[in-house]
Formats: structure tokens, C-alpha cells, sequence
């Protein structure tokens, strides 16, 4: 049988992102391997729900951060290691040092003719990054590119950066729209079951209730949000009418609820903690905000829209891909609190009709989305290799 190994830095990734792409490799006669960090569950993590899939798990100690020389390069021989044990015929890399660590193992076996795939989530570097990024993670992935047969990109900035790229001989550079929407999980609530769930969450019928969704970190940028709704109150606004809730968890997850204690904003914003069903969160909301500093595509937001959520972004070049100004949403400055404001006062301004509307373009705004188009990129992508 033909094997097929995936690797990725924490173990939660392929479950979060990636089974699509796994039923794929085994309808065309694979069988699946997934390496990643098993010590770092960054999302909920089953090991026996994966192993009923067919999909056999190896720990390696893959590092986030890479400055961690000493550990990553241990990853890189226990990779190779592994290739040569299983005889894996195609690998397929995620996530910035996952990608690294899959491509450096696949150079090591080129006696073995092994392919390599390296899906960029957005790459670390982008139009009006720092230089220091710049000349890091584009140099990094120049070099790396040379050990990679097929490199899948997620937005048209990567794909533009990516094609001036060198692969190895008859590599290519292919662009899809994400990992995919599921259209099934994702979509309007009816407005009795949006009651449920706001009911369910303490939110009440009169009050306007803010989501985000992800994780917690400083790239996503929530203290903007913060600072938004400090603002609003301190010009006056009646902050019993709003509800801010920020689903996920992360390294900024308590020092964002300090910084809501010691601003007196704990009756407004609640940080419950990681959601395993996000779809249910969606469509209770009024409206999604997405701070990020940086995006590859943003599925969160696209969830939120294909659920009938206005979405007010970051002008990033992820958003950039799907946010219509005005008619799905609005395009904000990243450190801006204002723009977001602004946004929020804009759609509060829309009457009833306006919003339904709305609401109807944000799912149409995302049909191009719809995972079924990925699914079709990635088998071509696994096919032709």
C-alpha cells in the first residue's frame, strides 16, 4: 500500500483542518500517517477518534518557535527516521516549522524519490510586514521551496510571492480557497434557535452580542476590541445593551482578563474558554469581529459569514480575499478602535430590512469558499504527484 505521511508542529491541527484532505489520500489508496507534537494539544485532540479514522499518529517533538535548534533538528531526524521506516512515498507539510521540519526530512530521502507538499497558511512575511520578516521568512522559504514539489497557498498575495519562487523540477504552486467551508455546519440560524443559543449563553434578547472566535494570542489582536468598547463607554454608550464574548484560548487569554477587570468592562466581555462547536456560536451573534494583525485566509471569519454574520476585519491580505465594505462587512485598521466602531455604528444605523439583506450577502459573499472547490485542488494536487 502507498503511504502518505502529514506533519504538522501541534497534534490537534489534522482535526481541526485537515480531514478532508485525509480522505483524499485514502480514497486514492493511501495509507495515513500524521507526525506533530503530541505535548502540544493546541486544539482538542482525540487519539482514538483518529486512529478510527485510519490514520496512524507518531510523536515528534516539532517546536513552534524556530530558535528551538536543538529539539527541531531532533525532529528532523526522527522525520527521516520514520520515512524510511514506514517507507513513505509523499509527504504533505502544514504549519510554518511543521513545514520546515517535513521539507528538511524529505531533502534527507531524496534517494527514495519521495514527494513533497507544503500548504503555506499564509506566510509569515507580506506586504508591509517589517524588513526583519521580510528578509527572515521569505529568504526561509525561497531556500525551502527548492525541496518542494508542490506548494499549495491559500490567498492571491502568496500566490503571487510563491510563484516567483524556485520548486524542484516540475514543481508547481497551486491556490486554494482555504481548507473549505462546510455549507452543512456552517449557515443561518432560525430565529428560534438563535433564542436558544443566546439563551443558553446569558445573553439577552435586547442585547447586541460581539463575537470572536480563535485563539487567544497577540497576532488576533482582541485588545483593539477591548479598547473600542472602553471607548464607547467612556463617551457615554449604555454598556448593559452589549455583549462581548471571545471564544478560544491561548497565551493572551489572561492577560486580556486582567486588562477587562482592571478596566471595568467584566460585566461586557467574557472569555469562556475553547469552543469544540463553533458553528453554534456563529449564528447567535450580531456581529464577528477579527482584529488579526495578520491573516493567511481567516476561517473564522468565513464561518461567521457563511452563518449570516457581518463581519468587521483587519484589513489584511486574508480578509482582503472575501470582505465586500458595506456589504458583508467592513475593512479596519488593525490598531484602529475607532474603525471598529465606526463599523458597529454603521450596521446599528441599518434598519430591519438592511440587515436582512445583509445578512443574505454575507452567506452568498462566501459561496466560492465551499470546501468541496478545495477538495478538488488538493486532488489534483495529490494526483498528479
Amino acid at each position: 500500500m502507498k503511504k502518505a505521511l502529514v506533519i504538522a508542529t501541534v497534534s490537534g491541527f489534522l482535526m481541526k483542518f485537515e480531514m478532508q484532505d485525509v480522505r483524499i489520500l485514502q480514497n486514492l489508496g493511501y495509507e495515513v500517517h500524521y507526525a506533530a507534537n503530541c505535548d502540544v494539544p493546541k486544539y482538542e485532540f482525540d487519539p482514538e477518534e483518529l486512529a478510527r479514522s485510519g490514520v496512524r499518529l507518531h510523536s515528534i517533538p516539532i517546536e513552534k518557535s524556530p530558535l528551538r535548534l536543538r529539539r527541531n533538528s531532533r525532529a528532523i531526524r526522527m522525520t527521516e527516521a520514520l520515512i524510511r521506516e514506514e517507507q513513505i512515498r509523499l509527504i504533505h507539510c502544514h504549519t510554518p516549522v511543521g513545514g520546515v521540519v517535513g521539507r528538511l526530512a524529505g531533502r534527507r530521502c531524496r534517494d527514495m524519490g519521495i514527494r513533497v507538499i507544503y500548504t503555506a497558511h499564509g506566510f509569515h512575511f507580506y506586504r508591509g510586514c517589517p524588513l526583519k520578516d521580510l528578509l527572515i521568512y521569505r529568504t526561509a522559504e525561497k531556500l525551502l521551496a527548492r525541496d518542494t514539489d508542490a506548494l499549495v497557498v491559500i490567498n492571491q498575495e502568496d500566490y503571487e510571492s510563491a510563484s516567483g519562487f524556485r520548486l524542484k523540477e516540475n514543481g508547481r504552486v497551486y491556490r486554494i480557497p482555504g481548507v473549505g467551508l462546510d455549507p452543512e455546519k456552517f449557515h443561518p440560524f432560525s430565529d428560534e434557535h438563535r433564542r436558544e443559543v443566546r439563551k443558553r449563553l446569558g445573553v439577552r434578547e435586547a442585547q447586541i452580542l460581539f463575537l470572536s472566535v480563535g485563539e487567544i494570542n497577540k497576532n488576533k489582536n482582541h485588545i483593539t476590541i477591548l479598547k473600542a468598547l472602553e471607548r464607547m463607554r467612556d463617551e457615554g454608550g449604555d454598556m448593559s445593551r452589549y455583549r462581548y464574548l471571545v471564544f478560544g484560548d491561548g497565551p493572551e487569554r489572561e492577560t486580556l482578563e486582567y486588562w477587562t477587570g482592571q478596566h471595568g468592562l467584566r460585566r461586557t466581555v467574557s472569555f469562556p474558554g475553547y469552543c469544540n462547536a463553533p458553528e453554534e456560536m456563529y449564528g447567535a451573534a450580531d456581529l464577528f469581529f477579527f482584529p488579526s494583525r495578520r491573516e493567511g485566509l481567516g476561517m473564522a471569519a468565513l464561518e461567521a459569514l457563511a452563518c449570516g454574520v457581518p463581519v468587521a476585519a483587519a484589513d489584511n491580505r486574508g480578509s482582503g480575499e472575501y470582505i465586500l465594505p458595506g456589504e458583508n462587512g467592513w475593512l479596519c485598521r488593525w490598531d484602529a478602535p475607532e474603525d471598529y466602531i465606526s463599523a458597529f455604528r454603521q450596521w446599528e444605523r441599518l434598519s430591519p430590512a438592511e440587515k436582512y439583506a445583509m445578512r443574505e450577502k454575507c452567506r452568498d459573499s462566501v459561496a466560492g469558499f465551499d470546501k468541496k472547490y478545495a477538495a478538488r485542488v488538493m486532488e489534483q494536487v495529490y494526483t498528479e504527484l
